[in-house]
């Protein structure tokens, strides 16, 4: 009974302290690491038409905030022809991953990288050829099993927002 009680009050510690850290995290300055985060604060404004995509071939990973609903994360990205791509594996698992069927719903969106914020709109490919190509460059930049299954892996063109 003692050991129940002991364990019972870590694994209440334990979510209270992840209770803490996620509230922190939605309210702070974009994602916080793992967790996703609320509104950018800050970054120089700077145009989404003017910036090289190209830049981000060596960039692990960036962040970006959806416009609606306002929340900030970290996600891979990856370059094909000059565009940019983020890659959103697994969306069907909506208990872990909205964000891509909010993308869908309303593709406004933040992108942060380098110190900048780019008004940005992403736009899901479906064009079989460039998402099989985007696949395989995801595959080999983080060292994933490659698929070009459209139900395993939804691509987001990163474009200038007009």
């Amino acid at each position: 009974m003692k050991v129940l009680k002991i364990l019972g009050g870590i694994v209440l510690a334990l979510l209270l302290v992840l209770a803490v850290v996620v509230f922190q995290a939605r309210s702070g300055d974009g994602p916080n690491g793992f967790f996703p985060g609320g509104a950018f604060q800050t970054g120089t404004e700077a145009s989404a038409a003017a910036f090289d995509w190209t830049s981000l071939e060596n960039v692990e990973t960036i962040e970006f905030q959806l416009v609606e609903p306002i929340r900030s994360r970290t996600v891979w990205a990856v370059v094909h022809e000059g565009a940019a791509y983020i890659p959103c594996g697994a969306p069907s698992f909506t208990l872990w991953k909205q964000w891509p069927h909010e993308a869908l719903a309303d593709g406004r969106a933040i992108v942060r990288t380098g110190g900048k914020r780019y008004a940005v709109e992403l736009v899901k490919i479906d064009e079989p050829g460039i998402h099989a190509e985007v696949g395989r460059i995801v595959a080999q930049k983080y060292d994933t099993a490659e698929t070009a299954d459209p139900d395993l892996l939804w691509v987001f063109r990163i474009d200038p927002r007009s």
